[in-house]
């Protein structure tokens, strides 16, 4: 990978409790670009939680022996998040509130309420501009942290 394709992901989680979403700022190489929406956390619990802060490695579903090297049959073009500690199958892609989730990380453009719910709009935007920055790349590292 060239310097000029290398991708360095940022997960800045700004707020959490337990009765809404978790929600973020992504960042590459240091500039924000896109505003994120996850589970809150219930014990890192299949489906129902966001995952740990930590650094994970993401790999593209078509280069990944989980998706048979091709996309993911419901979300397509995306990237799967590994290493995550009895998870497996962590994917970004589209949506808008919590429920759209499925525990995986939703990328969009901005905050506000979706009928009634906390939600993250201009998804398929936000979810587009993640797909251009990781055009080049297989696989990146995401480091996910906290400021709450």
């Amino acid at each position: 990978m060239n310097n000029r394709s290398r991708v360095e992901m940022e997960l800045k989680r700004i707020s959490q409790n337990e009765s809404h979403p978790t929600f973020g700022v992504l960042l590459n190489r240091g500039l924000p670009f896109a505003v994120t929406l996850e589970r809150p956390w219930r014990q890192n619990r299949r489906g129902i939680s966001c995952i740990p802060s930590g650094t994970y490695r993401c790999v593209r579903c078509s280069a990944s022996p989980d998706y048979g090297f091709r996309d993911s049959p419901n979300f397509g073009n995306t990237f799967q998040v590994y290493n995550v500690p009895e998870r497996s199958k962590i994917l970004f892609h589209k949506g808008n509130v919590n429920q759209d989730t499925h525990g995986c990380i939703i990328v969009g453009e901005q905050y506000d309420y979706l009928q009634g719910e906390n939600a993250v709009l201009s998804s398929r935007k936000g979810f587009e501009e993640f797909l251009k920055i990781t055009q080049h790349v297989d696989e990146f590292f995401l480091e996910i942290t906290n400021h709450f």
